[in-house]
């Protein structure tokens, strides 16, 4: 026993094919697990953006699409409802809409749009996330004597005007948020994707 020679060479072939073999065993077990990180096709199609006609919007009319799993609130504004926006900066939490992460930098305007008769805001208040209720008729309501259209949140009371800026003393702390969104023409907008990624 203690004169057997070592086949050295034998031994670092077994050696390579050992080590070999549990490498593609590693590989073939870490690429499933390691795919299964990655986001199913229903995630990726819950954040992926949403195309939608507005074409058969009325002015003074809102119509609702889902995107991210929220309600996305296209309202067509008359320019009746767009003068009375201004008359209301006096009792507005963020009238200037200066807080930046409740809209892109090209919404950061008086309307708080790209175009000015189309508001695109996230319909969740943004004191609980209940859906407000969108009453865009100018005229004296229980819940505001001097209302000049926007959403009532009838869940806590909260109220926003037609640009979803937040009234001061409700309980909301902010204004609705303005996606990500871009006009790819006339009637038809994209939402989740800014302008100059649409580019």
């Amino acid at each position: 026993m203690a004169n057997e020679v070592v086949d050295h060479g034998r031994r670092r072939f077994l050696t390579i094919t050992t080590a070999v073999v549990g490498g593609v065993g590693v590989v073939a077990v870490a690429v499933p697990f390691i795919k299964s990180w990655e986001p199913s096709a229903r995630a990726k199609a819950a954040g992926a953006p949403v195309t939608a006609d507005i074409s058969k919007i009325e002015p003074g009319q809102k119509v609702t699409f889902a995107w991210r799993s929220q309600p996305v609130f296209v309202v067509n504004r008359t320019k009746d409802q767009l003068a009375a926006l201004s008359s209301l900066d006096v009792r507005l939490t963020d009238p200037k809409s200066e807080v930046t992460d409740q809209q892109p930098k090209y919404a950061q305007n008086a309307t708080r749009s790209i175009k000015p008769e189309w508001l695109v805001v996230v319909g969740l208040c943004t004191h609980l996330g209940c859906v407000p209720d969108f009453e865009p008729v100018m005229k004296p309501e229980p819940f505001d004597p001097n209302w000049k259209g926007g959403f009532y949140c009838p869940c806590h009371k909260s109220r926003y005007d037609l640009a979803g800026r937040v009234f001061q003393g409700v309980p909301a702390p902010k204004n609705l948020p303005v996606p990500p969104y871009h006009f790819v023409d006339d009637n038809t907008i994209q939402i989740g994707v800014d302008p100059k990624e649409a580019g």
